[in-house]
């Protein structure tokens, strides 16, 4: 645990500004997952690993979070509400992806994680800290939404730490700012 806590504190104090509003979201390098169901939601082949402008959605919705925060326990099931509402939805299923990515959290606390509180969408393990480095070490819950073009970065059309309360209003906020319709 002390090593975790020097590795963050050290991450942290290298860590720029978080990404804003209109300007472009890191290319984050992620682990392919091994679930076929998750590969296939994401439109990703092979193994190793990948970069996040090679998911195939016109937004992704990116939750930074991390297992040991009360604040994201108690936000999973209105994130999970929130991919139910899309998976649900013929029109945006195939546009709008959502990940999750754990600050700090190994392959094992990601997987409780996941199993505790349902989880269906695609959860990645961020243990050495460098995602939430490249996200600017923002407190969690944190959400990025993100304008994806296929081999491009993205473009930031939303982000905000803290809940999403209402999971219908998130999704209708997001698709007008996106002016994905």
């Amino acid at each position: 645990m002390l090593v975790s806590v020097l590795v963050f504190a050290q991450v942290i104090s290298a860590a720029g500004p978080a990404p804003s509003t209109g300007g472009p979201f890191p290319d984050i390098t992620l682990p392919v997952p091994d679930n076929p169901a998750q590969k296939e939601y994401l439109g990703l082949k092979g193994k190793g690993s990948f970069r996040l402008s090679q998911i195939k959605a016109g937004l992704l919705i990116i939750e930074i979070f991390s297992m040991y925060c009360p604040y994201c326990q108690k936000e999973a099931p209105n994130v999970n509400e929130l991919h139910r509402l899309i998976s649900s939805r013929e029109d945006i299923k195939d546009k709008i992806k959502i990940i999750g990515i754990g600050a700090g959290n190994t392959p094992l606390e990601i997987d409780v994680f996941r199993k505790k509180y349902d989880i269906e969408f695609p959860l990645f393990s961020d243990e050495t800290f460098s995602a939430h480095a490249a996200t600017g070490g923002v407190r969690t819950p944190y959400f990025f939404v993100i304008r994806t073009k296929t081999g491009e970065p993205g473009v930031i059309v939303y982000a905000n730490v803290g809940s999403i309360e209402d999971p219908q209003q998130f999704l209708d906020l997001i698709i007008k700012k996106s002016t994905l319709e």
